[in-house]
């Protein structure tokens, strides 16, 4: 598992964490984010940033994408924030299925959008995050 896609709405507030967060607990491994309706060369969301930039990460320079069938054929395994958002990866995009995973699936959870909202929705899908980061990033280290 070299090539990790992590996928939300609009690659701006939570895919962007999770891909930081990812790109750290596995530096080995290239890391990837994109969105299903991206903002399109928008920032991150600037709680995004915040919250990132409390844990020592800068996520300032990260610009939105648009998932592609490209994308999706590299990577190796693609984590997606909910089950929604899995069922139509897997639908649209030829050889998807079997490698779409949600982040939190270990803890059955998934990860809401906090678009739009306050710091405490921010703060709540950043904690769910982190968690099915570290969740996972044992998971493929141990494959590897």
């Amino acid at each position: 598992m070299n090539n990790i896609l992590v996928v939300c709405i609009g690659n701006i507030c939570r895919s962007p964490m999770a891909e930081a967060l990812l790109k750290r607990a596995l530096p080995n491994r290239l890391v990837h984010s994109a969105g299903l309706g991206a903002l399109v060369g928008k920032g991150a969301d600037p709680h995004s940033i915040e919250l990132m930039a409390e844990q020592g990460i800068d996520i300032s320079d990260h610009v939105a994408q648009q998932i592609t069938q490209v994308l999706v054929t590299e990577a190796d395994v693609i984590f997606v924030m909910d089950l929604e958002q899995k069922r139509y990866i897997e639908s649209q995009y030829m050889g998807a299925r079997g490698k779409v995973f949600r982040l939190g699936e270990v803890a059955k959870v998934d990860i809401p959008d906090p678009y739009r909202e306050g710091i405490e929705s921010f703060r709540n899908a950043h904690q769910l995050i982190v968690d099915g980061v570290q969740a996972w990033a044992s998971q493929i280290e141990q494959i590897a």
